[in-house]
């Protein structure tokens, strides 16, 4: 038995806002206090929920770090479109205004503020680059959504969020072609993650795709808000609310840890290794048996899900 558990806050609602202050309260941790914080929300495309992140639980997300003691607060983002075109048809722009969040759109990056990163044992073949408000951050928040990836990457939740912090071709670099025509994409996925840590991700699993992915696929009520510091053990977490929910055979067919994404991602230290290093806190009595249930898949490490239906 792990000495030390990743805790991952649950909360059964449908509710937005009272769930985002619900998981951090549960997960009892306060890193913005007194910092400049920067969150990294889903806004690969403008699609509805779970295809980006909901605008509920983004002002919510920034009505409670302010509440927190933030000093001040970013949002920071590169979109699959322009990312200046998603949040205008996703209205983000004038919500932040009103909310007094700067809005950094790594579009607008310079070269040099996209930082080279070239680690050892990388399935990169040269490296990559991150944008540099990601690497100085002195609080960074990610919220992600719970869904399936059709793409190669198997699902997007914490770490395949963080896809968005690298640049594309339209910033002059070939990353996401030599990431979606790899046969390693999920290791790479975990690698981005490497030269940073999120203090606290918030992951919205109210509705989720269960097949198809990132924009649009098969959906599911899944009712559910996670909190964490670790992002293996969040979406270790999500993977056994999709398998929960009933999903495809990519998520069904495997333990919880073999997906490549996860296996990287444990190989290179960013987080839990195991079920046994994860503790999946209720926020409430209603949200018990329901975690419950969620727990008993996630420790199932000696079988495989169910063939989806």
């Amino acid at each position: 038995m792990a000495n030390f558990k990743s805790r991952v806050a649950f909360v059964k609602t449908e509710d937005r806002k009272s769930a985002v202050l619900s998981s951090i309260k549960t997960l009892n941790i306060n890193p913005a206090k007194n910092k400049d914080v920067l969150i990294k929300p889903n806004f690969n495309t403008a699609d509805p929920v779970p295809g980006s992140t909901h605008n509920d639980t983004l002002v919510s997300l920034v009505e409670a770090v302010w509440a927190m003691g933030a000093k001040s607060i970013s949002i920071g983002e590169r979109s699959y479109p322009l990312t200046r075109v998603v949040m205008e048809q996703k209205g983000i722009i004038p919500l932040m205004k009103k909310l007094d969040v700067k809005i950094i759109n790594f579009d607008d990056l310079e070269r040099k503020d996209w930082v080279e990163v070239k680690p050892e044992d990388s399935h990169w073949q040269n490296g990559f680059r991150v944008a540099r408000p990601i690497l100085e951050a002195e609080c960074l928040i990610s919220t992600c959504c719970l869904k399936t990836h059709q793409h190669g990457g198997v699902f997007t939740m914490s770490l395949k969020l963080h896809v968005g912090v690298v640049p594309t071709s339209r910033h002059g670099f070939e990353y996401m072609r030599e990431l979606h025509g790899s046969a390693y994409q999920q290791e790479m996925i975990a690698e981005i993650n490497a030269p940073f840590k999120p203090d606290l991700i918030v992951l919205d699993g109210i509705e989720a795709f269960v097949d198809g992915g990132p924009a649009n696929g098969k959906r599911a009520r899944g009712d559910v808000f996670l909190a964490s510091d670790d992002r293996v053990a969040i979406d270790a977490v999500g993977v056994a609310v999709l398998k929960s929910l009933g999903s495809n055979n990519q998520i069904m067919r495997p333990k919880i840890f073999e997906p490549k994404q996860i296996a990287r991602a444990v190989e290179l230290g960013l987080g839990a290794a195991s079920p046994l290093e994860i503790e999946v806190v209720a926020a409430d009595n209603q949200s018990l048996e329901y975690r419950n249930r969620v727990v008993e898949v996630l420790n199932n490490v000696g079988l495989p899900g169910r063939d989806a239906p």
